[in-house]
């Protein structure tokens, strides 16, 4: 199904051009899908500052992997969770299950975005999110036209199943989450 949608995407009108007309994902489908909330201040790399440097935390730049990477940052359970360990998590939580990154380890970009999450600044992740979903149905609309055919795709895809399942589920006749509880 997501192949399939994809191939309706048009990056130019960055909106999927289905025989009903024109579609596309919005700021408030984001919102309704994800729980996030549509208001707050722009993440941008350079504005947001380390306020807890990196040095001053313990985590670990060199592991290759998520697993990793979590092995390397989890301490004794029962213990309290450390400043360290929260921005660790965040940042794993952040670059492979919201952004999907293409890399398959966590880099150091989302530093100052799981930082400001851990000082609970009310950073507007549903913008980043919905940007970063356009740029993955690009990246995933470009590598379909290409003569080798699809690669490994990434980015938030997961956002594109939830939001096709919303707009259309009378059209497929789905039912309400409630029904399976």
């Amino acid at each position: 199904m997501l192949l399939s949608a994809v191939f309706f995407w048009n990056r130019e009108t960055r909106a999927f051009e289905f025989p009903c007309g024109f579609v596309y994902p919005t700021l408030l489908d984001i919102a309704a899908i994800t729980g996030l909330k549509p208001l707050g201040d722009c993440y941008l790399l350079d504005i947001l500052e380390e306020e807890i440097p990196m040095t001053e935390t313990s985590i670990v730049w060199d592991k290759k992997t998520y697993s990793a990477f979590v092995s390397a940052h989890h301490d004794e359970e029962g213990t309290l969770v450390t400043n360290s360990e929260h921005i660790a998590f965040l940042l794993y939580w952040l670059s492979a299950c919201v952004f999907c990154t293409p890399s398959l380890h966590v880099p150091k970009y989302y530093y100052t975005l799981a930082q400001a999450l851990h000082l609970k600044k009310k950073i507007c992740l549903s913008k980043f999110l919905l940007a970063s979903f356009y740029n993955c149905l690009d990246e995933a609309s470009k590598t379909l036209f290409r003569e080798t055919g699809p690669r490994n795709l990434t980015g938030p895809l997961w956002l594109l199943q939830l939001w096709l399942n919303a707009i259309l589920e009378k059209k497929m006749k789905l039912l309400p989450l409630q029904a399976f509880i």
